[in-house]
């Protein structure tokens, strides 16, 4: 049984391991960017399951919480603000363009490294997270998994749906994706109240939100297949802003 204890932290364990093959995916070429943010979707599984087994297994320790925040830096904060990066750049030079820094000038110096913003405001808000006491069952701000799942929408509709007119015109718009890595950050280190997606149990009295979210989510699924994704954040707010004025 002792054994069994370890299995939380071997799931996040897996979480880091799959940031970090999404790390290096992104380099291998613009067509492998998809297959990156699937990389980071399986790492939010993983990140979703640890919380899970540990309660399941009553194996919850310091070291996990600990680990869980280091794995959600690499998983949803550098990985995803990698994507982004690796989005802008196409916006300015086009696919597969090899730009050297030294040809660059100094705005699109900025243009480019911008998009980190979201894994430095991924540290900021795991690092609030961990001292704030007011997180124990909700979230205040955006959490770091969300976060990397509204870039991740962005790759989708870059890869799946830019035949579309409006779908081509903002993931090739630099400055939408500017703004767009600046309002994922702020979100990160805001004040908005959010809940949480992992559960204690499976009751619908104390899950009731999480279920209606989840079940909202699996209609547009159905309703608009890949797409449904870009779908996923704008619920989330809603749903979370419904939630705080509900209960209060």
């Amino acid at each position: 049984m002792k054994y069994l204890k370890w299995v939380p932290n071997f799931l996040t364990s897996m979480s880091v391991f799959m940031g970090s093959l999404a790390i290096v995916t992104s380099y291998q070429g613009d067509e492998y960017l998809i297959y990156s943010a699937l990389f980071i979707a399986i790492a939010a599984v993983f990140d979703f399951s640890d919380g899970f087994a540990a309660r399941m297994l009553k194996a919850g320790s310091e070291m996990g919480k600990e680990l869980d925040s280091l794995a959600d830096m690499v998983s949803f904060g550098v990985a995803p603000a990698l994507l982004m990066h690796h989005l802008v750049r196409i916006s300015l030079f086009g696919e597969n363009a090899a730009i050297l820094f030294s040809e660059m000038t100094f705005l699109e110096w900025i243009y480019v490294f911008l998009p980190f913003s979201i894994a430095i405001f991924s540290a900021l808000r795991l690092a609030k997270f961990n001292i704030d006491t007011r997180q124990t069952s909700s979230f205040i701000g955006m959490p770091t998994p969300a976060g990397a799942i509204s870039v991740i929408a962005l790759v989708v509709v870059y890869h799946y749906f830019n035949e579309s007119f409006i779908f081509t015109h903002l993931t090739s718009s630099v400055w939408f994706l500017l703004i767009y890595s600046v309002v994922v950050s702020g979100l990160l280190v805001s004040e908005l109240p959010m809940f949480s997606l992992k559960a204690k149990n499976l009751k619908w009295k104390d899950n009731s939100v999480r279920f209606v979210f989840l079940i909202l989510l699996a209609i547009l699924f159905i309703v608009f297949k890949g797409l449904a994704i870009v779908f996923f954040i704008p619920l989330y707010l809603v749903m979370s802003i419904i939630n705080h004025f509900s209960v209060k």
